[in-house]
């Protein structure tokens, strides 16, 4: 009992000081008020999802210097440029643009697992603009279709990437998107206590690596390639 009250105090204290200063930091990273509060694109692809958490940071680069990194994204393919032995298996993400990875529409999939057997779904595309991937799987991590009979126990979210031209040539890249879980008891928890720290973890690290590659690469004169067209309006973006 002693041993208790000694570290209740202690404990509570720390509790609440990542609960109210240190998370608040952490899913707010590099975004401005307006970036955090104002409109992002994609809420109506996941219905009834809430805001996940928004990150930015400033790359000296235009979107079409920047737009090639993420397109080309994938375990199969140029990894996530995050901590690589968390999120790609162990592979290096690539430190080059591949012409031959460029062309991706609505719908394809951007793999997760070296198999295939789980990835992003593309589900939002405006070229050098907005990149939305979504990701639907059960608590066993089975891939669901969202369009129709949705499993009891499930997380359905969006990944997204949003490129604002600044002047100067330079790029504002806001990732954020939006997450409904169930059941919807757990959301918060999981959240509070798992996800949110893993997300800044591997969100910043995504950020200096792209940054490192985007600044220290000379542009490249990229083949044009097709782009679904409805994928803006399905994005909610004007």
């Amino acid at each position: 009992m002693f041993i208790t009250r000694k570290f209740a105090l202690p404990l509570s204290i720390a509790a609440g000081t990542y609960a109210c200063v240190i998370r608040p930091h952490l899913l707010h990273w590099g975004a401005t008020d307006q970036e955090v509060r104002g409109p992002f694109p994609g809420a109506d692809l996941i219905p009834g999802g809430s805001r996940s958490a928004t990150m930015a940071v400033t790359l000296d680069a235009p979107p079409d210097r920047v737009w090639p990194w993420l397109v080309q994204m994938g375990a199969d393919r140029a990894g996530w440029y995050s901590w690589d032995h968390l999120d790609n298996w162990g592979h290096p993400s690539d430190t080059r643009i591949h012409p031959e990875w460029q062309a991706i529409t609505v719908g394809d999939s951007l793999s997760a697992m070296p198999d295939g057997s789980l990835g992003w779904e593309v589900a939002a595309l405006e070229p050098e603009h907005f990149l939305g991937l979504r990701m639907s799987v059960d608590l066993r991590g089975r891939p669901f279709d969202p369009n129709g009979t949705r499993p009891r126990y499930y997380t359905d979210s969006l990944w997204a990437f949003l490129l604002e031209e600044q002047p100067g040539n330079q790029t504002r890249l806001v990732v954020s998107g939006y997450w409904t879980f169930q059941p919807c008891w757990l959301q918060p928890i999981m959240s509070v206590l798992f996800l949110d720290l893993q997300h800044w973890i591997m969100q910043t690290r995504q950020f200096a690596n792209l940054k490192r590659r985007i600044e220290r690469t000379a542009p490249v004169t990229m083949i044009p390639t097709p782009f679904a067209e409805p994928a803006a309006a399905s994005a909610g973006m004007p």
